[in-house]
């Protein structure tokens, strides 16, 4: 796996002149040994549609005037830096000037991205035209006249459209454009013709090359989309929208796809396409040590300058957070993310078993972010898995508010309990399809909805920084009967709901003080908490939510965590093993709010005297701080390694050789 890549953008308007004219192979080599890069994406053709190389299936860019991708490959080549060649597969906007009737047509007829051709942006184009054999060939030429190391193609998936040739498609073969499975249907057909094309198209220049087709999400429960590519990039740049628990959960599902991936940031203050933004060199360095302890190798995009002259400034700030990682890398290579817990993904059940799931794909999205949120506050080791993937290897298998059981599903949990497993659920996950009764034991009886909503929990266990009381409950709550469980908590309603003929105050009415049914209850199968506390949890994050939700699975998991830390709420563990010794990882960067939506990280703030606590059969015998090689005292007792780690600042890896 390259570890230190850089995605080095060259969008590149038609309007610019002089392209290319400040490129020199001595100071493009020098920005790549400062910046301690390895691998770069570079481009062959751009989301303007123009290659940036001699080309007899499409045209090079009017301003280019020699081969400026044969020379940065060579340049690369001679200092060791693989490069992996970018074409722009979705988005070709010469291409889509010259041909409008093969760009991707919504229901209403309206363009997909830029909305009109007197806006700027671009406008994607429909791989079910002519379209597609004009970008198979400029994937070949590139393939035959380079020395590539990938194909990255960029802007593509699964796209529903409803141009020319779908309709005459669908028209054909007797479909019914009226019908959104049947549209999406052919969209699955088209996406999976385009890959397999591609792979035909590379294996007969350069067998095995490796490709990855970029939509910007790698969609949980679609393993067949996923393992059409040779391994994944995880676009998550925290400043450009997604925010700094995007990549957490994504790389939580990626890494028990069995395929090696990258996380993908950028240097940019803000996002793509950003000239002169620079991020902090703490941020950068936190980004790339996050996806280093998840498992992943680390891209960092950037944007070259229309003369072919590298930022220096990026590639210093770049070396700050790469020259990290090159010392650390002993301790990342081949290495392995453990995980005690298994969150079956709400949009992996979705994906599967849409006809019966009563929610959108957004609130079953909104249910993983609300889980991932609460595990990575709590430092629980977990995974977000599908259905394919083996349950016995975790401890507990989290079921967040969504999840409707089909007969397949629920036989494999049954399996998983009979076992020894464990279950949390929470809001309508465990229920059949038809949503009438539970079809695990969580020693309660399903109800139905609730009729008050907001309504309150009241614990009945001790909360560690909040004194007992009736806690507002926003999502929506389930009625349920207890009939053989532990009662952990109990519901309380309002007087009524708030409307316009009543309300009470400014926000919604008080609680009667008065018992309405268990809350949260234990039975033989696990814990099932009766209100949608994730997706809440992700839109509000009230603490009683997170509590509870630790208290269950604290509950459920007793002595089986193999780590526990005392790192702050916004701090990161992970735990992962090599031959001959497992590496914790724990981080600590605080993101703030900067503008309206761009979280930064400036200020790398020390933590002090952090209790670690490792349990794992072997014997250790040694442990230590890396890359530093500092020896640590430690204590083991009936398997469980005890530790304080002094101070850390931003990212620590500590050893346990056994």
């Amino acid at each position: 796996m390259n570890y230190r890549q850089v995605h080095l953008d060259f969008h590149t308007s038609e309007k610019i002149e002089g392209v290319g004219e400040s490129f020199q192979k001595e100071q493009f080599q020098q920005a790549l040994i400062k910046g301690c890069v390895n691998s770069i994406t570079l481009f062959s053709k751009c989301h303007h549609g123009w290659s940036y190389h001699p080309t007899r299936v499409n045209e090079m860019h009017p301003n280019l005037h020699f081969d400026l991708l044969g020379e940065q490959i060579e340049a690369a080549h001679e200092i060791g830096v693989k490069t992996p060649v970018y074409l722009s597969a979705g988005f070709d906007e010469k291409t889509a000037r010259r041909h409008p009737e093969w760009l991707v047509r919504m229901q209403d007829d309206s363009l997909l991205w830029t909305k009109s051709f007197l806006e700027p942006g671009f406008h994607k184009l429909c791989i079910n035209t002519p379209y597609l054999e004009e970008l198979l060939s400029q994937i070949k030429e590139a393939c035959e006249n380079y020395e590539a190391d990938g194909i990255f193609l960029d802007i593509v998936g699964v796209q529903p459209c409803y141009c020319r040739y779908c309709r005459e498609t669908m028209e054909q073969e007797g479909m019914n454009p009226f019908n959104k499975e049947e549209v999406m249907t052919l969209a699955e057909r088209v996406y999976a013709n385009y890959t397999r094309r591609v792979r035909e198209t590379v294996d007969s220049v350069r067998p095995g090359l490796p490709v990855f087709h970029n939509g910007g999400h790698i969609r949980r429960g679609r393993r067949d989309l996923a393992y059409r590519n040779t391994h994944l990039e995880l676009e998550s740049l925290p400043t450009g929208g997604w925010g700094y628990d995007h990549f957490p959960l994504s790389a939580a599902y990626a890494r028990t796809l069995d395929r090696e991936y990258l996380g993908m940031t950028g240097k940019f203050h803000q996002s793509w396409g950003e000239f002169g933004g620079y991020k902090h060199p703490n941020a950068l360095r936190y980004e790339a040590a996050l996806s280093a302890a998840n498992g992943a190798g680390v891209s960092i995009g950037d944007q070259l300058h229309p003369s072919g002259e590298m930022d220096m400034a990026t590639y210093s700030l770049i070396s700050q957070a790469y020259g990290e990682l090159k010392e650390k890398e002993p301790w990342l290579l081949e290495a392995k993310n453990i995980a005690d817990i298994g969150v079956l993904s709400a949009e992996a059940a979705w994906e599967k078993n849409r006809a019966f799931m009563d929610n959108t794909v957004e609130e079953a999205q909104r249910a993983d972010v609300g889980a991932a949120r609460i595990l990575l506050e709590g430092h629980y080791l977990f995974n977000v898995i599908d259905q394919e993937e083996d349950f016995e290897k975790y401890q507990l298998i989290l079921l967040p508010d969504v999840i409707l059981l089909e007969e397949e599903c629920r036989n494999k949990l049954m399996q998983y309990v009979k076992k020894g497993g464990k279950i949390l659920a929470t809001g309508k996950s465990g229920l059949d399809s038809s949503k009438t009764k539970f079809l695990l034991d969580f020693g309660v009886d399903f109800l139905g909805e609730n009729q008050y909503c907001p309504d309150y929990f009241r614990p009945g266990f001790t909360l560690p920084d909040l004194d007992n009381a009736a806690f507002v409950m926003y999502s929506q709550g389930y009625h349920i009967e207890n009939v053989s469980g532990e009662e952990l908590g109990s519901r309380e309603n309002p007087y009524f709901n708030r409307s316009a003929m009543a309300f009470c105050s400014h926000l919604h009415t008080p609680g009667r003080n008065e018992k309405a049914g268990p809350g949260m209850v234990s039975g033989n199968d696990g814990i099932y908490i009766s209100w949608e506390v994730f997706q809440d949890y992700a839109t509000k994050g009230s603490l009683i939510l997170k509590r509870m939700v630790q208290y269950a699975i604290d509950y459920l998991l007793k002595d089986k965590m193999t780590l526990k830390t005392s790192l702050p709420a916004q701090g990161i563990n992970t735990l992962t093993k090599q031959k001959g010794r497992y590496i914790a990882h724990l981080l600590y960067g605080a993101p703030v709010k900067r503008g309206i939506n761009t979280e930064v990280i400036e200020d790398v703030l020390p933590v002090f005297n952090i209790q670690v606590c490792l349990t794992v059969k072997e014997q250790i015998k040694k442990v230590y701080l890396a890359p530093q090689n500092a020896d640590l005292e430690y204590t083991q007792e009936k398997g469980t390694v005890h530790i304080i780690l002094p101070e850390m600042n931003l990212h620590q890896m500590i050893v346990f050789d056994f």
